[in-house]
């Protein structure tokens, strides 16, 4: 598993490299691909809702995304 999430000094993640992603409440609002990840030779950028449920498939590429909650950590 692996976060999309911008960590600066390291280089982004390939955009759909990966089929499912946890994220955190950090990393919201929540788009696919994420703003770490390179978007050059991906799908657009759509939101995804993942608050209520906890869970959020991208229509384009399919990747779930599951969020962490705080009292995961």
């Amino acid at each position: 598993m692996n976060s999309g999430s911008v960590n600066p000094g390291q280089p982004a993640t390939q955009a759909n490299s990966e089929s499912r992603y946890t994220v955190t409440a950090a990393d919201l609002p929540l788009s696919c691909p994420m703003p770490g990840m390179t978007a050059w030779n991906s799908h657009p950028r759509v939101f995804l809702p993942i608050e209520q449920t906890g869970e959020a498939i991208c229509p384009y590429c399919g990747a779930l995304y599951v969020l962490r909650s705080s009292a995961d950590t």
